[in-house]
């Protein structure tokens, strides 16, 4: 709580005590609502929300492998086993509220990419916090996906995730749709390593953990010497091969998103560790893989904010700076 001042003069001149008071509480005021330094998270799901499946969920939870708990039916994805679980939100308004808010106060803008209705819901209500993204719907001709991204709505193309269908990113189905985006300059998130732990035994049983090595990269990156990639999860576990492709190529970025919150602490800071010791700080996006747990961001920024091995420039780097290089964005929209 602020105190009227004691110097000598508020006696004598009451009235200048009083501005000095106004003054210092403005101040203190203005302070308090200065905004948080801009972020950018790279990887958020606009997904509609099951209430039937909206479980909480402990953060870095893989410590405990579905399949390694005695006496369990089945494995399960979600270990809600500790002292304060992420609250999942219940409905499509609670999540898309809880979301807007925490951006909000954070100065969070994110890219999201899912379901069509809920992105355009997010993007009337939060217009400069959305950057809409675009997959490769089933079905989705070739024109019919240009069309979509020339029309101003999506800007980004992504999520693309073949290996859940045990597909190669590099698989020549795809390639017409890496073209468009190369030509028209549009970045391409593709999801690479792991896909969550279990993932083959419980909803998609085409996924396959080979799919996702980031060398498969090297022919797509080969036929589009000009397209923008970033690898998602950064290729998680397979950091030889993650670090050894960016090696080679200067326009492929990683972002931290799924594993940031969902592997053991221990794990999650040695495989940054090697990307930033490798050199590729300036190549390292922040992401979230956000999906019904609108504290993930916090949790996830936490994970950064901590690493004390990192600079103060090279958690901005993550967090903001190299996102702004990455997209060819101007800084200034983002302030």
């Amino acid at each position: 709580m602020l105190k009227m001042p004691s110097f000598p003069y508020c006696r004598r001149f009451p009235l200048l005590s009083a501005l000095f008071l106004v003054s210092c509480f403005s101040f203190a005021q203005a302070q308090e609502k200065k905004k948080a330094k801009p972020i950018i998270d790279v990887h958020v799901h606009a997904m509609k929300v099951n209430p039937n499946f909206a479980s909480d969920m402990c953060p870095w939870f893989l410590s405990s492998m579905p399949g390694s708990i005695p006496g369990a039916d089945a494995p399960s994805f979600i270990n809600t086993d500790c002292a304060h679980p992420l609250k999942a939100a219940k409905s499509d308004e609670e999540f898309q509220q809880k979301l807007m808010e925490t951006a909000e106060r954070l100065n969070i803008t994110f890219v999201a990419s899912g379901d069509a209705e809920i992105l355009h819901r997010w993007k009337k209500a939060a217009p400069d916090r959305v950057i809409p993204s675009i997959g490769v719907a089933s079905g989705m001709s070739v024109q019919a996906f240009e069309d979509s991204l020339s029309n101003g709505f999506y800007q980004v193309m992504g999520e693309i995730a073949p290996q859940y269908q045990g597909m190669s990113p590099a698989d020549m189905s795809l390639d017409e749709y890496f073209g468009v985006a190369e030509k028209l300059g549009i970045p391409v998130g593709i999801h690479m390593g792991t896909g969550g732990n279990g993932m083959a035994n419980l909803t998609s049983p085409k996924y396959r953990a080979s799919m996702g090595n980031p060398f498969l990269l090297e022919d797509v990156l080969a036929r589009h010497p000009k397209l923008k990639i970033w690898v998602m999860h950064a290729g998680y576990p397979m950091i030889d091969e993650m670090i050894a492709l960016m090696g080679a190529n200067a326009y492929v970025y990683v972002d931290l998103a799924g594993f940031i919150w969902s592997y053991p602490l221990e794990e999650i800071h040695m495989y940054l560790r090697r990307l930033v010791q490798a050199g590729f700080g300036k190549r390292i996006l922040y992401g979230t893989d956000l999906m019904m747990w609108p504290e993930l961001l916090e949790t996830s920024i936490g994970v950064i904010e901590n690493a004390n091995y990192l600079s103060e420039d090279q958690k901005r780097d993550i967090f903001f700076n190299n996102a702004i290089r990455f997209f060819n964005w101007d800084a200034k929209n983002f302030e």
